[in-house]
């Protein structure tokens, strides 16, 4: 049962940087896995926000090109997600998400499994 955690959620002010992190387990090969993060504010629906393949390609939302980067651990069973510049327009509950694919998309159904979610609060 692949199982995602993460971590790294918090409050900042608009401006500052976060760094979140997904830790991936029960795999048995990470080859052909697309992992991702979403975030869904209050009232709003999920988006996706940026996706990475097992051979590292990246896809991102618009509204955090340039400022968020997404990356993999050696053993590609770590994603992380640098966002800089934050607004408060990115305060959202963030979700990891894996799936297996041959290529990734930054749509809900795409993805088979889901962490938890890591709070992240941008003030003005």
């Amino acid at each position: 049962q692949v199982q995602l955690v993460e971590s790294g959620g918090g409050s900042v002010q608009s401006g500052g940087s976060l760094r979140l992190s997904c830790a991936a387990s029960g795999y048995t090969s990470f080859s052909g896995y697309c992992m991702a993060w979403f975030r869904q504010a209050p009232g709003k629906l999920r988006e996706g926000v940026a996706s990475i393949d097992s051979d590292g390609n990246t896809k991102y939302a618009d509204s955090v090109k340039g400022r968020f980067t997404i990356s993999q651990g050696n053993a590609k069973s770590t994603v992380t997600l640098q966002m800089n510049s934050l607004k408060p327009e990115d305060t959202a509950m963030y979700y990891c998400a894996a799936g297996r694919a041959a290529f990734c998309l930054l749509l809900q159904g795409w993805y088979n499994y889901w962490g938890q979610g890591t709070q992240v609060t941008v003030s003005s």
